[in-house]
């Protein structure tokens, strides 16, 4: 969707500050010393460390020169020692935290009426869960040349098939970055994005067929291998996985975008911007944005990612645009040569039924391109700059106009007239009316909405995709009233998406026979289990901030309320199964790290309301301008021949 040079005028002036850098907390600078020696380290019940035969590059070991180029950065840093500060666990008092804009008594009614509720017999006290969690949160600590790195993404002693859950996924570091960055403990952080910049440019192939550069590793793992010529000596060493070795042999999609939302957060709550201002993070930044505003064939601004390529790792048929992460192009992030079927543009070939635009990538794609522009050096990018206002505007558009659903809306869509061809068409992408599912127009409130799962010509995915809606209101893809509606709708239908145990991932679940086709009868993604309408409790901290952003923290107070009643009993699942969630999951993993830090900061941030801003974008003047523009414009102006479009170099 082109932009037209008024919007472009409305984008030129400097990009605005969206918050001022400020330290989470007081007592909570940190100094990051490398020290050169091989250090085996082993968790209790868990070998973290193995001796095994490695064949990469030692550009990974502990005693190459990046890490020395590591050390000379960091050890300018000024900040003094780790805060050992205890997190002060008290009962919340959230309504003396938030600052109601709005002066609503109403809200602070809700917010009172949520320390009512009853606990039941078995639940154990809050200090004790959050005392618990903190200590497994340190235990899942992996270390590299004696620094912590990272976390692994589970730590249950009991498990003998841990896969690759003895790994340290990035975006199951997310959490746990945010809970140590809220601690005042950096240096963790600061060691992560630094050390996977590092693995960034790694060579990265399956079947002599290499991705786009700027791909980040969906996972990696400290190993000790034994010393050229010397095998009574070892070295530690980085072992990266951009897919060469997952299920399905999918590429990591959100890593690099889950990457950019961290470098902002440790920025803005350590208040140490040395670290986003290096070349060497500034080009990182830099690939990863050429991949995803690489030019193609898509009309739209959405662009095509594979199934399995996000935290829904299998088949879930959101494959094509998905909310959550919509961020490479799928010729350039898939690891095979050949154009796969589910990653081929609808209607571009074969056949008009394989692919579209799944709304669960959309939010954080949106996320990153803001975190990225408040980041970058303009002086040095302003080729870049302009690419990304110019998508920024595009995808709020395309999302809020065509993504968004209410009962007005689904009442509309009833109504539609197809096969339309016109510039003005209402029904732009020839939706049939008999595609609303029978359950939508009973499940749908009155009061509330969602961006629906997916979109492509003839066809939307009504499915409600928890992580998508909730970044889109963390980011401010959805406008304020829209990001109210999302809230009073997981009010409304608590009983469906929150229940036992918050939250589940995606409602409905796919069943029968619509099961069988799109997840390929996959035994792990039964009906309400897993990411096919499990209930995921990392989800909690999402639910957090969204609820903190648009001052209703209320909601997130009982969510956390019903996790606490059991999650510690259960020994933190990966995820829970059932209607209700009643079940742990029939393949969970116990010990689940996300889980633990999900639940952390959430506790963290109602505890302290303001420390959110590290995580939330709002929308600036100019951005609503220009959507303002786009509405008003007349469509046949768009299509005037215009010259070529700049390029930029990274």
């Amino acid at each position: 969707m082109a932009t037209s040079e008024a919007i472009l005028q409305v984008l030129s002036g400097p990009v605005p500050q969206l918050f001022y850098s400020e330290p989470c907390s007081k007592n909570s600078n940190s100094r990051l010393s490398l020290k050169y020696r091989v250090s085996r380290r082993w968790k209790k019940g868990s070998e973290l460390m193995q001796r095994v035969d490695f064949s990469r590059s030692s550009r990974g070991s502990c005693k190459c020169q990046h890490a020395e180029s590591v050390s000379a950065v960091t050890a300018e840093d000024e900040h003094g020692g780790r805060s050992s500060n205890s997190w002060n666990s008290q009962k919340v008092e959230v309504s003396q935290q938030m600052n109601n804009e709005n002066g609503s008594v109403a809200s602070m009614e809700k917010l009172a009426s949520t320390r009512t509720i009853n606990n039941t017999p078995n639940r154990v006290s809050a200090d004790s869960t959050e005392d618990e969690a903190w200590n497994l949160l340190r235990e899942s600590l992996v270390y590299y040349c004696s620094n912590p790195i990272g976390t692994i993404a589970a730590n249950d002693p009991t498990d003998t098939s841990i896969l690759n859950y003895d790994q340290v996924f990035i975006r199951d570091f997310i959490p746990s970055g945010i809970a140590f960055l809220l601690k005042g403990e950096y240096d963790i952080v600061r060691n992560f994005i630094l050390y996977t910049l590092q693995l960034q440019s790694w060579e990265k192939t399956m079947d002599c067929y290499s991705p786009g550069q700027g791909l980040m590793p969906a996972s990696f793992k400290v190993r000790t291998v034994p010393l050229d010529g010397d095998d009574s000596a070892y070295e530690e060493v980085l072992d990266p996985d951009f897919g060469e070795a997952a299920i399905g042999r999918v590429a990591p999609v959100d890593s690099g975008l889950w990457w950019i939302i961290l470098l902002r957060a440790y920025g803005k709550c350590s208040g140490d911007l040395s670290v986003q201002e290096r070349v060497d993070v500034q080009t990182g930044i830099k690939m990863i944005l050429k991949l995803c505003l690489a030019d193609g064939f898509d009309m739209f601004p959405t662009l095509l990612v594979t199934d399995g390529s996000c935290m829904i790792d299998r088949r879930m048929g959101i494959h094509g645009h998905p909310l959550e992460i919509q961020a490479f192009r799928s010729e350039e992030v898939t690891k095979i040569p050949l154009v796969a079927a589910n990653t081929m543009e609808v209607g571009s070939y074969l056949t008009d039924e394989i692919d579209g635009w799944p709304v669960f990538f959309q939010a954080l794609f949106y996320s990153a391109l803001l975190c990225a522009r408040e980041m970058l050096a303009p002086e040095e990018s302003a080729d870049l700059m302009r690419a990304l206002n110019n998508r920024l505007i595009a995808l709020s558009f395309h999302i809020r106009e065509y993504y968004w659903t209410d009962m007005s809306k689904i009442n509309e869509i009833y109504r539609y007239k197809t096969e339309e061809y016109s510039y003005d068409a209402v029904n732009k992408f020839n939706i049939y009316p008999d595609q609303i599912p029978p359950w939508l127009g009973e499940w749908m409130p009155n009061k509330g909405g969602y961006l629906i799962g997916n979109l492509q010509p003839a066809h939307m995915d009504f499915r409600f995709f928890s992580l998508g809606n909730l970044w889109s209101i963390v980011s401010s893809l959805a406008t304020i009233d829209q990001s109210h509606a999302i809230l009073d709708l997981i009010e409304a239908k608590w009983a469906d998406l929150v229940s036992d145990m918050p939250m589940k991932i995606c409602y409905p679940a796919l069943e029968g026979e619509e099961w069988r086709i799109i997840t390929g009868s996959d035994p792990k993604n039964t009906p309400w289990s897993y990411h096919n309408g499990g209930s995921w409790p990392t989800l909690l901290w999402q639910l957090t901030v969204a609820c903190i952003k648009m001052n209703r923290p209320w909601i997130a107070v009982n969510a956390v309320k019903i996790a606490e009643r059991r999650i510690s009993r259960d020994k933190w699942p990966e995820y829970y199964d059932s209607k209700r969630a009643r079940f742990i999951g029939k393949q969970a993993h116990l010990y689940q790290t996300w889980s633990i830090a999900g639940y952390l900061v959430s506790k963290l941030l109602l505890a302290n309301p303001d420390a959110a801003k590290i995580l939330v974008n709002v929308e600036d003047s100019d951005l609503a301008n220009a959507f303002s523009c786009m509405l008003s414009a007349n469509p046949r102006r768009n299509r005037i021949r215009k010259g070529p479009k700049q390029s930029f170099i990274v």
